[in-house]
């Protein structure tokens, strides 16, 4: 891990430190490449120029990397912004991008930062350490867009220029989990002018970034199209290419229909598609496409209680979902080739994983058990009934996944079984936060990717945004002590515990892991995965 050669003493506090994110993420992948990070023949030889069409599914109605939270966006705008390190997907370990080394204090309150020399953004503007506290003082007030940006600074008492190339970042309390947020997209850097920006202004006309390319046009719904950054040498220390990206353009076209983003990709119309489903699997393998796949780390796909509603603030309730649910039936009916059943709140792939399988068993028999016992009893439809109300629950969900209506359709059906009525209401991506922050769902279908398990502290916290409305509890001291854990194995137990406390309460259901699968044109070079199982597009190239 690389530290400043005049503090070498730091090393082995700093190993200790890290050797929390160095689980080993495991991958999977289909064609060439099998690690799941690259397309293309091996011995071709990179060439520049060029431009790649990607279509994605969905767009998040909103261009801010800091804002976004949607892995269809995220593709193109994790393409505008450099980080302050970056993670290696292979294992886990943080590394130096925009920052060329760092130290840590023994607290893990403490983080000092030495900026590389020559950074610029596409505005012309010079990368100081006076931007980066702008941009790190400025998220608190970007709104509920920006929960996970949030959540990674949460408890932040000061950001202090040292010196023009070195900022210092100090937390309220122990925070073990920053180091790895500063590799995300949500803390990428923007340029002083772009933090100026109102969040409205920053979603709608973009951001000036430092990253391998630039904004050129942002057409909502229609597509997003960036171009190559002239002069670009900064990368992160993981890419094999230094200097400039080797595309000229890319294009990321919104088509929400799977098959007809399958279509394109077999015609040619388009050089890369993402959320390749189950039916389309067939059609696309043996011709000149490859399919890549990775398993997201972070928090699965499952359904989230409103647990200020009158019927899911039962646990009763909560528990009679979690048994009616068969989840190897709708990952092997509903998503593509490899999908594996949820065995915790978190993907197996995030450090800190516990596997509770044992705790997510399909049971019929025991949820109809728990409602009878809470009063809900079966009326003439099938559908239960207490106190004159039917429970009949509303779940929220996004279009931005063809798998979402077809598994959704599918858990109704084994809800109804047991008795539980549901309706699905499809919310359009940009207004999926204000309806969260508003309260009026019973269940909402999501997950959330990220390869640390803080991720638990910023969906559940009752102290941050707390969309679903959880009570105060024994949980929140769990999730408090396990971010400011810098002992490897007391936080691992930490985070155990949490992920424990949140199944035995069924405040989230897990159903399954979601994994990122890709389908890519042979004549695509390098298309890679990073730790989060989105896309570095710095190396990619075609030929």
């Amino acid at each position: 891990m690389t530290v400043l050669p005049a503090l070498p003493a730091r090393t082995t506090r700093w190993a200790a430190l890290t050797a929390l994110l160095t689980t080993s993420i495991l991958l999977t992948a289909c064609g060439t490449g099998g690690d799941g990070s690259g397309s293309g023949s091996s011995d071709a030889k990179p060439k520049s120029g060029g431009t790649l069409t990607f279509a994605v599914s969905s767009d998040a109605g909103c261009v801010d990397p800091q804002q976004v939270g949607s892995n269809d966006t995220i593709y193109s705008v994790r393409q505008i912004v450099d980080s302050l390190t970056d993670q290696d997907p292979k294992t886990g370990k943080i590394v130096p991008w925009l920052a060329k080394s760092w130290e840590v204090s023994d607290d893990a309150t403490t983080f000092t930062f030495h900026l590389r020399e020559g950074v610029t953004f596409s505005d012309g503007s010079k990368l100081t350490a006076q931007v980066v506290k702008d941009n790190f003082d400025a998220v608190p007030d970007l709104g509920p867009l920006a929960s996970l940006a949030q959540g990674y600074l949460a408890g932040l008492k000061s950001t202090t220029v040292v010196d023009p190339n070195t900022v210092k970042i100090t937390f309220a309390a122990p925070n073990v989990q920053f180091l790895q947020a500063t590799s995300t997209h949500s803390l990428g850097i923007e340029s002083a002018a772009s933090v100026k920006k109102t969040p409205q202004q920053k979603c709608s006309d973009g951001v000036s970034g430092s990253g391998p390319f630039v904004l050129d046009k942002y057409s909502q719904n229609q597509s997003v199209t960036l171009s190559r950054r002239a002069g670009y040498n900064w990368g992160s220390s993981l890419w094999a290419k230094t200097g400039e990206a080797y595309l000229d353009k890319l294009v990321f076209k919104v088509v929400p229909e799977a098959g007809v983003r399958s279509g394109s990709l077999q015609s040619g119309q388009v050089d890369a598609i993402g959320s390749v489903g189950k039916a389309d699997e067939t059609a696309l393998q043996g011709g000149q496409v490859n399919l890549q796949r990775r398993a997201n780390p972070g928090l699965v796909f499952g359904l989230t209680a409103n647990s200020s509603r009158p019927a899911v603030k039962e646990t009763a309730v909560r528990q009679a979902i979690s048994y009616a649910l068969d989840r190897k039936e709708i990952a092997s009916t509903v998503f593509p080739t490899g999908t594996q059943p949820a065995t915790s709140v978190l993907a197996h792939t995030t450090p800190d994983y516990t596997d509770l399988s044992s705790e997510l068993t399909t049971d019929p028999a025991k949820a109809k058990s728990l409602l009878d016992a809470a009063g809900w009893k079966a009326g003439s439809d099938g559908i239960r009934a207490k106190g004159g109300k039917k429970l009949s629950l509303s779940i929220v969900w996004i279009p931005n996944a063809a798998t979402n209506q077809p598994a959704l359709e599918l858990i109704q059906q084994q809800l109804k079984a047991v008795g539980i009525g549901t309706t699905l209401k499809q919310v359009q991506l940009p207004q999926f936060a204000t309806v969260l922050a508003g309260g009026d769902f019973d269940l909402s279908w999501g997950n959330v990717t990220r390869a640390d398990p803080d991720i638990l502290r910023g969906q559940f916290s009752t102290s941050l945004t707390n969309f679903y409305r959880l009570p105060k509890s024994p949980l929140d001291t769990t999730l408090s002590e396990q971010a400011g854990a810098a002992d490897t194995a007391k936080r691992s137990q930490l985070v155990a515990d949490a992920q424990k406390e949140l199944i035995e309460n069924a405040y989230t259901v897990p159903v399954v892991e979601l994994q990122t699968q890709l389908g890519v044109s042979k004549k695509v070079h390098d298309l890679k995965f990073d730790a989060s199982s989105r896309i570095q597009l710095h190396d990619t190239w075609i030929g």
